[in-house]
């Protein structure tokens, strides 16, 4: 027991702050927890959960057609907007409640205020005035727009998609993240015309090239407009719409337009500079290996801190910190073979290295790779491939990526993260039975390695 008001003091109610709130609590740490705007932070509220409901929604478009293949009689159908909207909202709401009584359940004092520190130890709360010994930000980020010419007065960023009133009949998606490609998929499967810009030649940087080539491949076939290499100068609204204008091609109209061109930490009005917490260019939180900070009481976790800004890790940050500080079980989180998925139509998953990281890491690297059309369309008759690829370290045989563009990728990758946290090799991937008739199969059945592009250069060149 100290002399403040708490022992721990957490600021934002997202992931990680809630999860090291509650398990602090749960080691005997008086623990408060200040949110304004809504528990559950990014995740619950405008990102993971929302936008996996409506890839759910926009898919039972492809289902119903999918259907007569397999003697269905699927007849006139509509999508209602609103009702998606409001049954959406009613889901949020819910689990707003649960994140609240998993806080009181342990005895978290939850602050539904704006947090603002005033010295190492205090932290404001509008006119209340509280102390703690150890604070931790956990404040997340925020969608960001560019200040191109009339982006900010004519443009929604992902944040605005779940309050939209109406689902557009045009959209322009302006963008090469996971955000961008999540939400092309979405409005296209709820019926709208949808073009994706991207300003470099291949979008989804950081996943392996194949990944990248196999999606935009999948998202084209599916008659998504994709665009590479086209950059908006300026968006003007016309009597038809919003128009963008892009640099040497022309113009787009559509009824809305979203950008999805990056996040920002949420660090601004904190009161860090005022008590000398240290910022990253970029403006996250700066931490070293145990989540302190610069000021030895302040610590930081989640998407602040701009390391892997994925929920699962911010909860693991956390847990850890918490173990650390108040079960005198001191621990860290380990950032290799961190799943990822991209909820895109089809779904990205990948765990593991990029075959481009590999090869810069291994002397010498194997890869297995196929592409097929999926059992269920020999029946449906729709032109749409899977994509799997392992990445191997051939001196060790131990399996360093797994990689999958394909219906459920990111259910089968879960499973094969275990694996790889585990150092599986090759050859315990043959040994193993494959589950029969299923696409995860393939994953232990690939036998043919695929041709070695640095070996192939260099006979090309003798």
């Amino acid at each position: 027991m100290t002399g403040y008001d708490f022992d721990f003091f957490v600021i934002g109610g997202g992931s990680g702050g809630v999860r090291a709130a509650r398990i602090a609590a749960g080691h005997g740490a008086r623990t408060g927890l200040a949110e304004a705007r809504y528990l559950g932070g990014t995740c619950v509220n405008v990102g993971c959960v929302p936008k996996k409901l409506m890839v759910y929604a926009s898919h039972f478009a492809q289902d119903f057609d999918d259907a007569g293949g397999f003697g269905w009689q699927v007849g006139p159908r509509t999508h209602d907007w609103p009702t998606l909207i409001a049954n959406k909202d009613r889901e949020i709401a819910r689990l707003n409640g649960i994140y609240q009584r998993v806080l009181e359940g342990p005895g978290v004092t939850v602050f539904r205020q704006t947090a603002t520190l005033l010295d190492p130890h205090t932290i404001a709360l509008g006119d209340t005035r509280v102390t703690a010994d150890t604070i931790l930000i956990a404040t997340g980020g925020q969608p960001t727009l560019p200040d191109d010419p009339g982006v900010k007065d004519h443009a929604i960023c992902s944040d605005d998609v779940f309050h939209l009133p109406r689902r557009p009949e045009r959209i322009i998606i302006v963008g090469g993240g996971y955000i961008a490609a999540e939400f092309a998929g979405v409005f296209h499967g709820l019926g709208t015309q949808v073009v994706q810009l991207y300003r470099r030649s291949l979008f989804l940087r950081g996943f392996d090239q194949d990944v990248r080539l196999a999606l935009a491949e999948e998202m084209r076939t599916a008659g998504i407009d994709l665009r590479f290499n086209a950059i908006v100068t300026r968006l003007d609204r016309s009597a038809d719409g919003i128009t963008a204008q892009l640099r040497d091609a022309g113009s787009l109209t559509a009824d809305c337009v979203l950008y999805a061109t990056g996040r920002k930490p949420n660090t601004e009005g904190l009161g860090l500079d005022r008590v000398g917490v240290a910022l990253s260019d970029s403006g996250a939180v700066r931490v070293d290996d145990d989540f302190r900070t610069s000021v030895p009481n302040i610590y930081a976790v989640g998407d602040v801190i701009h390391r892997i800004e994925l929920t699962p890790v911010a909860i693991a940050e956390g847990h850890a910190l918490a173990d650390t500080l108040f079960a005198n079980r001191p621990r860290g989180v380990s950032y290799d073979n961190v799943p990822s998925a991209v909820f895109s139509q089809p779904p990205v998953a990948s765990v593991g290295l990029t075959e481009e990281e590999a090869r810069r890491r291994f002397r010498t690297v194997d890869i297995y790779k196929t592409s097929f059309r999926p059992m269920r369309h020999t029946m449906t008759g729709r032109e749409a491939k899977t994509f799997m690829k392992l990445v191997v370290d051939a001196d060790s045989d131990r399996v360093v990526g797994c990689h999958m563009v394909g219906h459920d990728g990111p259910e089968i990758i879960q499973g094969l993260a275990i694996a790889l946290n585990c150092g599986a090799t090759k050859a315990q991937f043959d040994a193993t039975i494959g589950l029969h008739p299923t696409t995860a199969e393939e994953f232990v059945t690939m036998r043919t390695k695929a041709p070695d592009p640095g070996e192939a250069a260099r006979q090309a060149a003798e």
